[in-house]
């Protein structure tokens, strides 16, 4: 808890000033609103954010998920094969070359309005990460360690998931972290043009010119990433307490 201290403080103090400038009229309301108005706002719309959150988590969820299995699998099969690698590995870097935004239009005509789009667009923006990540990973296991299973004979499926994935999951972590962040971005995205979600209260707070609902629901999305980060802390707390020759990867 007292690590968290400093930041609670400086978030304190920061909506402190904020609230401040906004009702001395140094900021004005129209730009940057005050976050008492915020709260307020959040307590009178309740149900439309409780709502908007709720579909929101659970697309970025759908989305992180499939892009942590499909991206590990993925990754192993590259690191069984070098031929896999080479055919499809320049694909997932093309697709993260290219912004989410300039192609959430055709998911739309792909999968049509609604959570398919946002999942696919969640999807899309998170899954590099954990392939490169994880790949990086089970390509760092030292040649002795390889010799070693070679040694006893064991089998690439065995040496997969007995030395590499192990060895490899300090990376797959920070892979998935980085790709949680990405997730709830995507996701937004994909609400924007697929509707639905904070991302589509967003986009109608925009054209009524309502930055309180903007920044309402942008607290909200900073919570969501918090938690995410704090489940994974714990997740990843509890597994090297467990198994602590995964931290030596």
């Amino acid at each position: 808890m007292k690590r968290y201290l400093p930041s609670f403080l400086s978030f304190l103090i920061l909506t402190v000033l904020v609230e401040l400038l906004v009702r001395q009229g140094v900021v004005s309301e129209s730009l940057l609103p005050s976050p008492s108005a915020v709260f307020k706002t959040l307590g009178e719309f309740h149900e439309e954010f409780r709502q908007a959150f709720f579909e929101t988590l659970l697309n970025v969820l759908a989305g992180l998920g499939l892009s942590i299995v499909l991206g590990s699998l993925v990754a192993f099969v590259f690191s069984l094969s070098d031929l896999m690698k080479k055919a499809i590995l320049p694909f997932a870097i093309f697709f993260q070359t290219v912004p989410i935004i300039a192609i959430a239009p055709l998911l739309v005509i792909y999968f049509g309005f609604g959570s398919p789009t946002v999942i696919a667009s969640s999807f899309i923006v998170s899954v590099f990460p954990i392939i490169a990540n994880t790949l990086m990973g089970l390509e760092n296991t030292s040649e002795s360690q390889k010799d070693l299973f070679l040694l006893y004979q064991a089998s690439r499926l065995q040496t997969l998931l007995k030395l590499k994935i192990p060895q490899a999951y300090s990376h797959i972590y920070s892979g998935i972290k980085v790709s949680a962040g990405l997730a709830i971005i995507g996701a937004i995205a994909g609400e924007f043009v697929g509707g639905g979600g904070l991302g589509a209260m967003i986009d109608s707070a925009r054209t009524q010119q309502r930055v309180d609902i903007v920044f309402g629901a942008l607290l909200l999305l900073s919570f969501m990433g918090l938690a995410f980060i704090a489940t994974l802390a714990l997740v990843n707390k509890t597994i090297l307490s467990r198994r602590p020759f995964a931290s030596l990867s």
